[in-house]
């Protein structure tokens, strides 16, 4: 191959694009010791979804963890941003901040992936490259939503050819046939959960069939299949979150699978699901305590007020405004306006900024428990490398 660039890199080389083998009907052996860790990652996530935290209700857990996958996901691709600066930005989808748009959009491409799961009898090309279009929609990169290479392309090394490149995915031509049998796999019923996920996660990545957003649709196919498996039915444990905190053990663990110790890849994964569940377990019960704080502060209000009502819902609405809160009550801009400003007077919320504006209130003490949830299960001494 001839490549761009001075003389050095005008000078022809090889190199060696991996094919994966297919994994349709490719039987797995398991070690003892893996399958143990597998059921105790099942266990852990199962518990996540059959005890409900006290006071607090499905779609304000539900969305939170949501976002705490999409927050981690795209940092593992260098897309740093905070809760609060996420919260802010979805009040002003006008607003020009890249890296807020891109994780709105990967949001998106969560709630799409995990949709379809529910949905369609079975997975098929279309509706990974589906979930792509979204990841990519509204985007400055939205041209290349939904657009399956036809190309080579390659991880690491120069930006001009794959010369030194770390890993070079399959050709072209062969993407459209191991997406196939990528969606063959994930139909089956016959592999562990927890385990499907870890293997097409893998799998997924080693085709890389997008020019852009390759890792954030992989992992969110981890949460599909855990969802379509029964296993997640109404709470998602965000394992991008312990993944993005262990950078090297899980490109790793990729590299590991691709060259044939599987158990490696199989013991990151597997305990990225366990500590993704039970911490999120933890995460519910600390806001469920901050609920009852802020019931405490604002006077015990009745059940059914407004004032009550907003408080159960605050975890979804972290940043809230009149117009949000009187769709979510149902009642008038003036009612909705009273009970944030109770809220507001007994430090259940505080004003803030978002846009020129738009007053909006923020909820007291929130984010500080999401920043300690990222810090307990997603603690980095740096930014993961871009996966791409």
């Amino acid at each position: 191959m001839d490549a761009l660039g001075g003389r050095s890199a005008r000078r022809s080389f090889s190199y060696h694009a991996y094919v994966p083998n297919p994994i349709g009907e490719e039987e797995f052996q398991l070690t003892s010791q893996i399958a143990a860790a597998a059921v105790n990652a099942e266990q852990a996530t199962r518990q996540l979804n059959e005890v409900p935290p006290g006071g607090l209700n499905f779609e304000s857990l539900a969305r939170q963890l949501l976002r705490v996958e999409s927050v981690a996901s795209s940092r593992i691709e260098g897309l740093v941003l905070s809760h609060r600066r996420l919260a802010k930005a979805a009040f002003t989808p006008e607003a020009t901040d890249i890296t807020a748009q891109s994780v709105l959009a990967n949001i998106r491409a969560l709630e799409r992936a995990v949709e379809l799961a529910s949905e369609v009898d079975e997975f098929a090309s279309a509706h990974i490259v589906e979930i792509h279009h979204f990841l990519l929609g509204g985007t400055r990169d939205a041209h290349l939503g939904g657009v399956v290479r036809d190309e080579q392309n390659w991880i690491g090394g120069e930006a001009t050819s794959p010369r030194n490149a770390e890993f070079v995915p399959p050709p072209p031509e062969v993407v459209p046939e191991l997406l196939d049998d990528l969606c063959a796999f994930l139909n089956r019923e016959d592999v562990p959960a927890v385990l499907q996920a870890a293997i097409a996660h893998v799998q997924f990545e080693t085709i890389h069939p997008f020019p852009d957003g390759n890792g954030r649709v992989g992992r969110a196919l981890v949460l599909a299949v855990l969802r379509r498996r029964g296993l997640a039915p109404t709470y998602l444990p965000p394992v991008s979150l312990v993944l993005a905190g262990e950078a090297d053990r899980y490109v790793a663990g990729l590299t590991s699978f691709r060259t044939g110790n599987e158990d490696d890849w199989y013991r990151v994964f597997v305990d990225a699901v366990y500590k993704a569940a039970t911490g999120a377990r933890q995460f519910a019960d600390r806001v469920a305590e901050l609920q009852d704080k802020w019931i405490d502060s604002a006077g015990n209000p009745r059940r059914g007020s407004g004032a009550r009502r907003l408080i159960e819902l605050l975890p979804s609405y972290p940043i809230i405004n009149v117009r949000v809160a009187t769709e979510l009550l149902g009642g008038s801009d003036e009612q909705a306006r009273q009970a944030l400003v109770r809220l507001e007077g007994a430090d259940v919320v505080r004003q803030t900024s978002v846009g020129r504006r738009n007053r909006a209130w923020e909820s007291v003490g929130l984010f500080a428990l999401l920043d300690q949830f990222e810090r307990d299960l997603g603690a980095s001494e740096r930014t993961p490398r871009p996966t791409r």
